[in-house]
């Protein structure tokens, strides 16, 4: 199988194994970055650090779900190095049904002959067709196999519901920038990385975490790469010139707690403020690949919809949250789609500020001591003793009036005759600036034609 190739290459030649292999965690107090799965009595920790004279029934599939490079393949290891297994492992890319049977017939004979159980790491399992999960079930619920499935797609809907009733679902993380940092420098130090043969320049182990992406195999090919240049040049340290030869990528400018930060979020939103989506396009693949925090920018694009565009398209709103939801519920790098998507309609949306107007012109009054008493007849008639206060007493239903209007006092009467929202002509805003006059008129009694 080619899992168990794999182990017997890293076994005979531990030293040509790639870097990202030889630093791969052989214990849950060597992972990084899964903190949530790693807590004292959790599901994960519970399963490895078993007692083995046990008799608590060991869970007959595992589901791992998360991103490329958080440990998918090390956890697997870890559970069947722990418990003592055989390790098996497949990719649903190129393996079939008859490839799961032949490991299953092994598993079978091996547990026939007392010998050790076995561990099937299935990896990408989402690319597996019904049919051929289904191929597992018996196996699964037989135990002839501890199935530990990974899969970077949400398994609600790319796993057959029966095999994850069955399993234990353990949802990994993105690293974050720490996270890779750390990883980074384990494989600079540790003997069985790079063993302080090299420094790494404080630029270079940005521009490293930066493209990693939360993906800590991609941080240590990079480094690998990097150092192998550095090494055969005879340079002491890994410099950026070096790391950026290495991923063929120029490193951004961008200091996400400097200058940079604020000065391309600043460009980017002007640019879509300006109905420019280029401009705008451009600055947001730059925040991409210098790393920021997409959250950071959906939620600039949710302030957006309404500081500039508000009701002169109302949709923007709505399109900002989406994408803002997107953002936490797949993350990068497909989120860069949602935030493109949002970008380009909020930079050709029309524009109006008359929200933010609004809002300014009232806290202002508030501020300045216009306040007054809530009109009576507004106030909350409904507990006990209300009714001999007078309050509610005189106010009319809006509904029972012709087209849902009427006149009535509604603000104190420090801002009576106040216009804090003022439409502008563009988009939506342009058919609310002809309507709200006359809305102000029958409210006010200065038309009682409704």
């Amino acid at each position: 199988m080619a899992g168990d190739s794999e182990t017997l290459f890293e076994a005979a030649n531990p030293r040509a194994a790639p870097l990202a292999v030889r630093m791969r965690p052989t214990t849950l107090d060597e992972v990084v970055g899964q903190d949530h799965l790693l807590e004292p009595g959790s599901p994960l920790r519970r399963l490895v650090e078993a007692n083995p004279s046990s008799t608590a029934p060991a869970p007959a599939s595992v589901l791992l779900w998360g991103p490329p490079g958080t440990g998918k393949t090390t956890l697997a290891r870890i559970i069947a190095n722990a418990t003592g297994r055989r390790f098996v492992e497949l990719s649903a890319v190129s393996a079939g049904v008859k490839d799961v049977r032949d490991v299953l017939s092994a598993a079978k004979q091996s547990i026939g002959m007392g010998a050790a159980e076995t561990v099937l790491f299935l990896d990408e399992v989402h690319r597996f067709s019904k049919a051929q999960q289904d191929s597992l079930l018996h196996a699964v619920e037989d135990r002839v196999v501890t199935l530990v499935a990974a899969t970077t797609e949400n398994p609600h809907f790319s796993v057959i519901s029966p095999l994850l009733s069955r399993s234990l679902l353990l949802t990994l993380r993105p690293l974050d920038s720490d996270g890779v940092a750390t990883v980074l420098d384990r494989a600079l130090h540790d003997r069985r990385g790079l063993d302080d043969a090299l420094s790494l320049d404080d630029d270079a182990r940005e521009h490293l975490i930066r493209i990693a992406g939360g993906d800590a195999r991609r941080a240590l090919t990079a480094l690998e790469a990097a150092a192998g240049a550095a090494l055969e040049l005879g340079e002491p340290a890994i410099g950026l010139h070096r790391v950026e030869q290495a991923v063929a990528a120029a490193a951004a400018r961008y200091d996400r707690d400097g200058d940079q930060h604020y000065d391309v979020i600043s460009a980017f939103i002007k640019s879509v403020r300006g109905s420019d989506p280029d401009a705008a396009l451009h600055y947001l693949a730059r925040m991409i690949a210098a790393g920021e925090d997409p959250r950071f920018i959906a939620r600039r694009l949710v302030i957006l919809a309404s500081e500039d565009i508000g009701l002169a398209d109302p949709t923007a709103l709505t399109t900002a949250v989406a994408a803002a939801q997107a953002v936490q519920l797949i993350g990068l790098p497909e989120a860069r789609l949602n935030l493109a998507q949002a970008t380009i309609a909020l930079s050709v949306a029309p524009k109006s500020n008359a929200v933010i107007n609004a809002i300014n012109t009232a806290e202002a009054d508030l501020a300045a001591g216009r306040i007054g008493p809530v009109p009576a007849h507004l106030r909350d008639g409904h507990y006990p003793g209300a009714a001999k206060l007078g309050h509610g007493e005189g106010y009319r239903y809006a509904h029972s009036y012709p087209h849902g209007v009427v006149e009535q006092q509604y603000p104190p009467d420090a801002v009576v005759g106040r216009d804090y929202y003022v439409p502008t002509g563009n988009g939506a805003e342009r058919e609310i600036a002809e309507r709200l006059p006359r809305l102000r008129r029958v409210v006010r009694g200065e038309d009682p034609q409704s």
